[in-house]
């Protein structure tokens, strides 16, 4: 996906509330530059480029799909930075679902004091062609697929698990690669699990509390960055449910 240079914008974000008095996480100095494309409720696309900090709030809505990664449309799989908004992608549930958004950004995973990760699944993981060939994924990425430590309590629900909780150091691995990586994220009409490189992982989703430790300067940028919404709520329900992320939360 090629963003022309002359479309791109970048809003001013204000000054953090003084008067703000519940608790605010402490937002890295460290700054990213994120590219979004969007599809707007009149058809027109919205394209722009922002500055916010390197704080999971955002890394979470760009760091999922490495550049290459193939997204099954409805007219066969398409690499993620050729995808684009009002294209139709396959869904878990049976029904294909709209793109509205894309966002994009270069991460150096092995970056000092910004450490970025990246995790490869390697081919056959999950079952024949679950993926098809290797892929490599972003810190974001969550697959559909319960993890087996949690596989008694789920009453056979599968969960959406983070591509990391896999890793084995044999057919999953944790990759940094020292050169910029470009990641990707996307947004359809409502949250699903799609096919990505022939395994089912989802799109992107804040989750219901992602802004409640951040300063309200903060929180209206993030949201900026997604023009078919004005509040959290509106990216609706999760079409599954989240594995925890870690042991406290699994306890």
């Amino acid at each position: 996906m090629t963003i022309p240079t002359a479309a791109l914008r970048q809003p001013f974000a204000a000054a953090p509330n003084a008067g703000h008095t519940a608790p605010v996480r402490t937002e890295s100095t460290a700054k990213r530059n994120y590219e979004v494309v969007s599809k707007r409720a009149d058809g027109s696309l919205h394209i722009a480029q922002y500055k916010a900090p390197a704080i999971d709030l955002f890394e979470s809505a760009f760091g999922a799909f490495a550049r290459g990664t193939l997204i099954q449309t409805t007219q066969g799989d398409v690499a993620i930075e050729d995808l684009q908004p009002g294209e139709m992608v396959n869904t878990t549930s049976g029904e294909a679902a709209e793109v509205i958004w894309i966002g994009s950004a270069n991460f150096v995973p092995a970056d000092v004091g910004r450490r970025v990760p990246l995790t490869r699944i390697m081919a056959d993981t999950f079952g024949q062609e679950r993926p098809a060939s290797f892929l490599t994924v972003g810190p974001a990425a969550r697959l559909l697929q319960t993890p087996h430590h949690l596989r008694g309590q789920t009453g056979g629900a599968q969960l959406l698990t983070p591509a990391a909780q896999f890793v084995d150091g044999v057919n999953v691995i944790e990759v940094t690669p020292p050169t910029p990586v470009r990641l990707f994220h996307l947004c359809l009409t409502r949250h699903a699990a799609i096919k990505v490189g022939g395994i089912e992982m989802e799109t992107f989703h804040p989750g219901s509390a992602a802004v409640r430790s951040v300063s309200h300067a903060t929180r209206d940028l993030f949201l900026s960055m997604f023009p078919h919404i004005s509040h959290v709520s509106d990216f609706g329900p999760l079409a599954h449910p989240r594995a925890p992320e870690n042991q406290l939360e699994t306890a």
